[in-house]
Parts: C-alpha cells; sequence; structure tokens
C-alpha cells in the first residue's frame, strides 16, 4: 500500500461523520476544460474556498449534488466560495473533445448549473484523487479546498454507509462552514 494512499484512509470524526482526513495537503494542479471557456486550472481559483466535485453527468446522485452546490454558490459566493464540477465521463464511449462539451453544456443547461462545470479524463481525476486502479470509486467525489490551496477534506472512493452520511447536504454545508478561511471572511463581513 503506497504512502499517499494510507493518508487517504485516514479518517476523521466530524459532525458525526467521517471524511478521509490525513494531513493537511497542497492541492495537486488541474487542469480541466469548460466548455465555451477552453482550458482552465484549478490554481486560478486561489483565493477562494472552492468546493471541487467529480461527477458522472448521467449519475442522479451527482446531478442532486450540483443543485445543491449551486445553491451553496449562490448563498456563499459573495463570501468567497467556488463551487466546480468536472465531469469524468465526458469522454466515454470514445468521444472527442468536441462531443465531452457538449455532453458538459447539456449538463448545465438541463440541471440549470450556478457555477463552472468542465470535464477531465478518468485519468487525470484517479491521479488527482490519488485513487489507484484497484480501488472502487463512486461519484459524486468531493474535494474542499481552502484559499490558500489546500486540501482540508476529501471523500473515500468507495461506497459505504460512513460515506453516505458524509455526503449529506447538511454535513458538506458544515465542512464548508469549518474551512478557516471561509470562517474567517465571515467574521470580518461581520
Amino acid at each position: 500500500m503506497s504512502r499517499g494512499y494510507r493518508l487517504f484512509v485516514a479518517f476523521a470524526l466530524a459532525a458525526g461523520s467521517i471524511w478521509a482526513a490525513g494531513a493537511i495537503r497542497k492541492a495537486p494542479e488541474l487542469a480541466f476544460t469548460v466548455p465555451g471557456h477552453g482550458q482552465k486550472l484549478l490554481s486560478q481559483y486561489r483565493g477562494k474556498v472552492v468546493a471541487l466535485e467529480f461527477i458522472s453527468t448521467t449519475c442522479p446522485h451527482c446531478q442532486a449534488a450540483s443543485r445543491v452546490m449551486t445553491q451553496y454558490q449562490k448563498e456563499l459566493g459573495a463570501r468567497g466560495f467556488q463551487a466546480l464540477d468536472i465531469a469524468i465521463n465526458a469522454l466515454d464511449a470514445n468521444a472527442n473533445q468536441n462531443s465531452a462539451n457538449t455532453v458538459v453544456a447539456n449538463f448545465v443547461r438541463d440541471y440549470q448549473v450556478g457555477f463552472p462545470v468542465g470535464w477531465v479524463t478518468r485519468d487525470q481525476f484517479m491521479s488527482f484523487m490519488g485513487f489507484s486502479v484497484v480501488d472502487r470509486v463512486v461519484v459524486p467525489q468531493l474535494v474542499l479546498i481552502d484559499r490558500k490551496g489546500m486540501i482540508h477534506y476529501q471523500t473515500p472512493a468507495g461506497d459505504s454507509p460512513e460515506r453516505e452520511a458524509l455526503m449529506k447536504d447538511d454535513v458538506i454545508r458544515q465542512h464548508i462552514e469549518e474551512l478557516p478561511s471561509l470562517g474567517n471572511a465571515h467574521k470580518r463581513a461581520h
């Protein structure tokens, strides 16, 4: 078992749920394509609290999660919050970049997503998350990143009762609110 993988399986209790915690670590760079806006880098969002969700556009759980993140973006965007969805299925079935852009653009339109949605290859996703090919991975996968580009929370790869509990809307919101930089911005505003 690799050192990086062991960090991901370390868990911390928070709000009655389990989040993969390990040590707070720097978010690796991630290049993704946003239809109509070209290639973006995760580092372009430094200075904001980022909720990065890796999704499949055909997954009902991902569709619901995108609706919730749209609400969070409306409520918390003025405080420096940024939701990002990254589709990992846009290049399935030997699709090309144009068809991947269409898949993502249709998802944004159909589910009225109110924040940037891009796409990456499955390999980029697996590498960013630190998952191996033997991991049974479910989506959505959520990563919470502070204003300095440090990952504070990341969901575990597989499905479990603990993962299901931590993906509840109120638990996600609590973790977003707990990020020091969002909390500090909120305190300064009052």
